[in-house]
């Protein structure tokens, strides 16, 4: 009986386990977020799509135009003549073929500008994504903060635990009083309640996550990880602002911009010259008293003048399309030097702030609180003494990973700015 229970919670046990290790899911670093993000996300499939249509354009404005074919008849008798009815007869039959032929290389032209639609589609859309992923790059620092958080909260809970179950036996010794125990049994609700809140945001944070991912995975299933950590190495102004002028997409869209509505206006100058229309006919008419002349070939040539029409407004407007979007290009140049200027400054001010805590803020606070708790156990301090050396160490901890999570989101604002990674 003793074996058959053994082996039964063995095997409760071993499915357990599985059943664990079924549900558990991997922590996803930064890269594989980015890739289930590419992969998944419906804003950046539907611009995806939104490139293969202008593409498909692209065919349309290459297509030659359709040549047309004409079938007539003429000449076939409504009454009778002499009591013999023969209505084909006299009937004169007549095939015509024409076709349009564009001169000036308009259908060159017009596949040019289509191609360039596509390119500041393209561009539009690496812009988009820029910004989706500064957003996913955010929602994925503010996970691994709410992660710090938590682990910060649950050590603060168990080191104020352990100094609990010190004076706990210091009050039994007679050591402090009643009302000294009490407060410091009142002050572990700021802890429990630091570490509800913290699991809370994390939760939060992961849903968000999830939402950009468009995922379905229970929060509780779902990890990221990663450093969670500043670097003081940080390329120099001028060679990020070059980086960025060659980048940044919106930069490129509005360069391409310009380019297609030069291609416009040069399509539009075409557009104002004159296309003949060449047209050829058979005619078969067996009323003529010519026998040679029953059948016969004939051509035209049909030129429109354009006298009122060469399409002066289409050549103006796209002549003051060049110039607005060489205005708009510039602007969008000196915007992307504001973007750099002032997330690289952001950068060196949040990496200065944190250097003192790195070197000697954080290990000041623990020494502080771990001095004072001493000398509160031994009668050297006071009570407050004690839980002011708690808050003020609970403080700088928090202070320090609020200044690191700034720091990573300064550095997604220059990775922005830029157009590409160039911090980590």
């Amino acid at each position: 009986m003793r074996v058959l229970m053994k082996t039964t919670c063995l095997a409760l046990l071993l499915a357990a386990a599985l059943a664990e290790s079924c549900f558990a899911q991997k922590a996803l670093t930064w890269q594989e977020v980015r890739d289930r993000f590419e992969a998944a996300n419906p804003t950046v499939r539907a611009g995806q799509i939104g490139i293969d249509e202008s593409r498909a354009q692209e065919i349309t404005a290459f297509l030659r135009p359709n040549p047309n074919f004409t079938l007539s008849t003429d000449g076939t008798q409504l009454a009778r003549f002499h009591r013999v009815w023969q209505p084909f007869s006299g009937t004169q039959f007549s095939t015509n073929f024409s076709y349009l032929h564009e001169r000036q290389h308009k259908r060159e032209l017009r596949l040019e500008s289509a191609q360039k639609a596509t390119g500041i589609a393209t561009s539009g859309q690496a812009d988009v994504e820029r910004n989706l992923v500064f957003n996913l790059r955010t929602a994925f620092v503010q996970t691994l903060q709410e992660k710090a958080i938590l682990e910060l909260a649950k050590e603060n809970l168990s080191y104020y635990d352990k100094v609990l179950d010190v004076n706990r036996d210091r009050f039994k010794a007679g050591a402090i009083s009643q009302v000294d125990l009490d407060r410091l049994e009142l002050q572990r609700v700021q802890y429990e309640s630091d570490l509800q809140m913290a699991e809370e945001s994390l939760e939060t944070a992961k849903i968000v996550l999830l939402m950009l991912l468009n995922d379905r995975t229970p929060v509780d299933q779902f990890d990221v990880t990663g450093p969670f950590d500043f670097s003081t190495q940080i390329s120099p102004l001028d060679e990020i602002r070059h980086t960025a002028l060659d980048t940044r997409p919106d930069l490129k869209a509005a360069l391409q911009s310009v380019d297609k509505a030069k291609s416009d206006h040069r399509l539009a100058v075409a557009n104002g010259s004159t296309d003949p229309t060449l047209s050829a006919w058979y005619t078969y008419n067996p009323s003529f008293n010519n026998p040679n002349d029953h059948q016969t070939l004939g051509a035209s040539i049909s030129i429109p003048l354009r006298i009122f029409d060469r399409n002066q407004g289409e050549k103006l407007r796209t002549q003051l399309d060049i110039d607005r979007n060489e205005k708009l290009m510039e602007a969008t140049r000196a915007q992307v030097f504001s973007d750099v200027d002032s997330a690289y400054a952001t950068v060196t001010s949040t990496v200065t702030l944190l250097q003192p805590y790195k070197n000697k803020y954080l290990q000041q606070a623990s020494s502080v609180r771990d001095t004072i708790a001493f000398s509160y156990e031994h009668g050297a301090a006071s009570l407050l003494d004690f839980l002011n050396a708690q808050a003020e160490y609970r403080s700088v901890q928090v202070n320090y990973l609020n200044l690191v999570a700034s720091y990573l989101n300064a550095a997604g604002q220059l990775n922005l700015a830029v157009g590409r990674e160039v911090l980590p």
